[in-house]
Formats: C-alpha cells, structure tokens, sequence
C-alpha cells in the first residue's frame, strides 16, 4: 500500500512541533483579550492612530501625546487595524510576524546543515518570554528584532567573502531599532560587540569592511526625520523620551516625572530571577552546556560572540531597579543559538520537550476549561464592556483603563469620584463603569441610586435608577 505521509523523521516531527506552538500562539492572539495595563494601553494607542489619522504624534488620548516610545509598533498596528480590523488577533499579528522573522532567521544558525532548519525556531519558540511576546503588543518584540539584526548582521559581516548586504543590513536594524524603542539598541548591541572584540582574535581592520560613515547616515536617516518631526508637532517629546525614559527611569525607579507609567520598583538583580523565568524549561540543559563545554564555548568565536550577546543585556540592567520581565526578550535568540550549537552533545529526553511546552500547553488547558472569564476578568474589561449598548454615554468613574478605551472604540468618558458623589450629577441615560473599591465610598443614598447591571471582581456596570438621589 502505497504512503500517503512521508516518514516521520527528526526533521519532520521538529517542523510540526514548530508548527504547532506557532498555531497555539496565534489561536491564543485571537482568543485571548488585550490586558491592561501594559497591553490595551499600546493597543488603544495604535487604535487611535489608525482612526484619527495621525502618523507623527502618538496618542494615548484624543489630543494627548504619548511621549514614552517611538512609533515602529504602534505604526505596524496601527497598519494591520486599518487593513483588517480592531480584532484582537490583528491588533497582535505584527508581533507575530516580527517572531516569525526571528525564528526563520536563527534557522541558518544550525551547526549542521543536516540538522533540522526548524531546530533553533522550535528552541526559541519554546522559551516561555518568546512564546507570550509573539502575541503581545508591546514595544520589546521590535526592538529584539533590531537587536538581532544588528548582531546576526556584524556576525555575517566580518565573515570572509561575506556580501556586503549583511554590513548595510546591520544599520538598518540600529535605524529600526531607534524607532522600536531608542537609543536602547546601541546600548544593548554595541559593548557586547566591542567587548568580543577586544578579547576574541579579532583582527580590528575587519571593521574597515563596514560602511561606517555612510552606514550611520542610513540609521540616522531612518530615525531622525520622525524624532525632529515629533518634536516639532509635540514640543518637549525629546527630552522626557530620551533625557527622562532613558536616565531617569533607569537610575531612578520611583521616578516622578513618569506621565504614562506605573512604578517599577525591583530589587537590585532582580534582572537574574526574570532571565531564569524566561528560559526556566531549558535552564537545565544550559548549565549542562556551561559546564561540559566551558572550555570549547570560550574558545570557539561563534560560542563566545553569543555568550556576550547573551550576559551583556542582564548585566546593564542588573544595577537599575526600575525594569520589568520584557528587558530580557533581546537575549532569547543567543540563549536558544547556544544551546542548538551544543545539541548533539546533549541527550534530550521526551519529558525535557514536555516541559519545553508546559506553558502553550497549560494556556490551553486554562482556555479549554472554560475559565478565561474568570482569570483575565481582572486584566481587561472586554468581558464587561461586550454586555454593553454603546449606544448610551459610558463613564468611567475615577479611572479609566486602556481595555474600556480599547474595547469601547473611545466612547469611554470620564468623570471624578467626587463629582459622582455630588447631588448635580443626574445622567440617567449613562452608564457607569466603577471599580468595587471605589464604590465603597459612595454615600449610602448615592448607592441607592444607582443599579448594578454588571459586574466582576474588580468592577461593576451602573446606572441610574433614582433620579431624585
């Protein structure tokens, strides 16, 4: 009888894997609401930049500038929204596609050609901080794509016989990566490189291949036209974007001038402990491969360029106590590079790669089980705002959250917890979004006069019912 499938090879089977934590991901893009804070806020950004129009100046409110970051994710949203839609698994898709690239990418970084291409995607995917930033909106996927052009691109660079495409493409990352999030790009991929530098054989003339002059005037070129044209339409973005989020935020944690943020106050090191979340399924393997090939990883120019690629990025952060999970995606792709190079060297067990997709696994038993309501009630108020007619006023008493923004397409309004208490408030026609803890200090007699329609564990749906109250 003749085969219908092809054999199921190593090759094969590492494919499907691969395939199958990309559709879990992008399943879960689509399926899963846009959380607060982080999240919604990035995604009502680029929402409002697809439906007002305006390019230049990011937004976090109709006609307040969102300062914090440059606009590469939000532009790569903000184009998905208007092509598709405000769903959810668009809002997310370039984040998707940008780890695609990565994962693609890494494919040519197997230390045998016979060696699945799917091999260092499928390590990279499995990472638990990869897996979660293919489908979050946020500025660190960008960036980590910047960061790798930037290495991958000096490491092909200085290859002999190398094409010059690779020495250009390393300044088109650093021009991205200025738009991704900054001037962090430089910091993150420039001591590391130097660094390799000075203690590999590396003979310096090599960089003489690199177009430096013309090289800076492409990256600049790339950045510099939005950061002086934001500046001119938002006067005084420059210097809270790179005096107050660059050196503020990183020596000060409590920083007071933060506009957008929220405080981020970590121990001293606390950079370690988010690294060993980040790759924990694989954390085994690679003290393995610290330990048993310590002395070729040091030796070997390849093993060592993605050491300091890898240690550089923990170590800039571990004096800063204002830093959250997401600074250590860059240093995903060395991880899983380092550990593909030493693969055969490794025994890999079925158990290893069952606890390699713990995380896609478990989301989907959580999903599966019917209990997304319950768990991300709290995180988003999708669940809350879908039971709505947006048809009436909605007001958001004392705050409002970027998902209530996000979900009720900006119709939310906002109003003080001491103007609801005064007796000159009487919208009836309203509806009214209050947190449990704020509704606590309404006065008894305001409480009668108002009826909860919904509600969850953080909030409730009002409105009025006694007119005279």
């Amino acid at each position: 009888m003749k085969r219908i499938f092809p054999p199921l090879t190593a090759a094969t089977a590492t494919g499907y894997a691969l395939g199958l934590l990309i559709f879990i991901r992008a399943f879960f893009n689509g399926a899963l609401p846009l959380m607060d804070k982080t999240e919604a806020r990035y995604g009502e950004i680029a929402r409002l930049m697809a439906e007002t129009g305006e390019w230049v100046v990011l937004q976090i409110d109709y006609g307040i500038p969102f300062w914090a970051k440059p606009p590469l994710s939000t532009w790569a949203s903000a184009l998905s929204i208007s092509l598709f839609g405000t769903h959810e698994f668009f809002v997310r898709l370039p984040y998707l596609l940008a780890s695609l690239v990565l994962v693609f990418l890494v494919g040519r970084y197997r230390p045998k050609k016979e060696m699945s291409i799917f091999l260092p995607g499928l390590v990279l995917f499995s990472l638990p901080e990869f897996f979660l930033h293919a489908g979050v909106v946020s500025t660190d996927t960008f960036l980590s794509l910047s960061v790798a052009l930037v290495m991958l691109s000096f490491w092909e660079g200085i290859q002999e016989n190398s094409s010059s495409f690779w020495r250009y493409l390393l300044f088109i990352g650093m021009g991205l990566g200025l738009l991704a999030k900054g001037p962090i790009v430089g910091i993150l991929t420039v001591p590391p490189i130097l660094l390799w530098c000075a203690i590999s054989d590396f003979k310096w003339k090599t960089l003489l291949r690199f177009p430096i002059v013309i090289g800076a005037l492409i990256s600049l070129g790339i950045a510099v036209p939005w950061y002086v044209w934001a500046e001119l339409r938002s006067p005084g973005f420059i210097d809270y974007f790179i005096i107050g989020e660059h050196f503020k935020r990183y020596l000060d944690s409590s920083w007071s001038g933060d506009k957008y943020g929220f405080p981020k106050q970590q121990p001293l090191g606390m950079v370690w402990l988010f690294l060993i979340g980040a790759v924990l399924p694989w954390l085994g393997k690679f003290f393995i491969v610290l330990k048993q090939q310590r002395i070729k990883l040091l030796k070997d120019p390849w093993t060592l360029f993605l050491l300091f690629w890898l240690l550089w990025t923990p170590l800039f952060f571990t004096s800063s106590k204002s830093l959250i999970h997401p600074y250590t995606l860059p240093v995903m792709i060395p991880f899983a590079l380092l550990l593909v190079h030493y693969w055969e060297a490794l025994f890999f067990s079925r158990k290893q790669l069952a606890l390699a997709l713990a995380l896609p696994l478990t989301v989907c038993g959580v999903y599966f089980s019917g209990q997304v309501n319950t768990v991300f009630e709290n995180s988003s108020d999708k669940f809350l705002i879908e039971k709505l007619s947006l048809e009436k006023p909605l007001i958001a008493v004392e705050r409002k959250s970027y998902s209530s923004q996000f979900y009720s397409k900006g119709k939310v309004e906002f109003l003080s917890l001491d103007s609801l208490s005064s007796s000159t408030i009487k919208q009836a026609d309203a509806l009214y979004l209050i947190e449990h803890k704020h509704y606590k200090q309404l006065t008894e007699e305001r409480k009668e006069a108002l009826e909860l329609l919904h509600q969850n564990r953080k909030k409730g749906v009002y409105r009025w019912i006694n007119d005279n109250k």
